[in-house]
């Protein structure tokens, strides 16, 4: 579904007080924003949102070690590693709530990210959690720090893009929730959104 954009944004008081709301309303307004880990990063073009009553949530079941970032204060990163292989990158919203990266447009350190990954295909440095994480050089040591400050650089967008949003994709549960949400006619997507126009 495209999502008509252009229009002015509201600047939050601070970087906090914009992840002091539900991860399905910080989402779509991630896209747009430069994110960057110790200088490398680009633009978010595609997250997902994750709800503290959603079952494909990690915070589903209540606090754990593992997911104890999402119960702690808005404005932090979550990161775990999937199926035992790949990091993934969260913005922790309301408690038990959280936003995950799935793309970004590589724009700043390309050659360090490139050399992370490979040197894989442009469109692909980081189109997906997995890759996004590699090529940022985010790993579990970030765990739980705040986004207001160094190793992180995060400018949200002025106006408002054309967002498209969909079905989140990667998971069993609750699938039918249109919490997926990206830049429209973005090349960097991890995956295509159906029927965008």
């Amino acid at each position: 579904m495209l999502v008509e954009g252009a229009a002015k944004r509201q600047a939050p008081k601070s970087i906090l007080e914009f992840f002091e709301r539900r991860a399905v309303d910080v989402a779509p307004d991630l896209i747009g924003a430069e994110f960057c880990f110790n200088d490398v990063g680009g633009m978010i073009v595609e997250a997902e949102a994750y709800e503290p009553d959603d079952p494909a949530s990690h915070s589903f079941r209540g606090p754990t070690a593992r997911n104890s970032a999402m119960f702690g204060p808005p404005g932090r990163l979550y990161v775990y590693r999937s199926y035992g292989i790949h990091w993934c990158v969260n913005f922790v919203c309301l408690p038990g709530s959280a936003v995950l990266l799935r793309a970004i447009e590589p724009r700043h350190g390309i050659d360090v990210m490139q050399k992370r990954r490979g040197n894989p295909v442009f469109r692909l440095l980081c189109s997906g959690p997995g890759r996004l994480a590699q090529a940022l050089g985010i790993d579990l040591s970030a765990n739980g720090l705040n986004l207001d400050r160094a190793p992180f650089s995060l400018n949200l967008p002025k106006t408002k893009p054309d967002l498209v949003s969909g079905r989140r994709i990667g998971i069993s549960k609750a699938v039918e929730q249109p919490w997926r949400f990206g830049y429209a006619g973005s090349a960097h997507l991890s995956r295509p959104f159906p029927h965008a126009k």
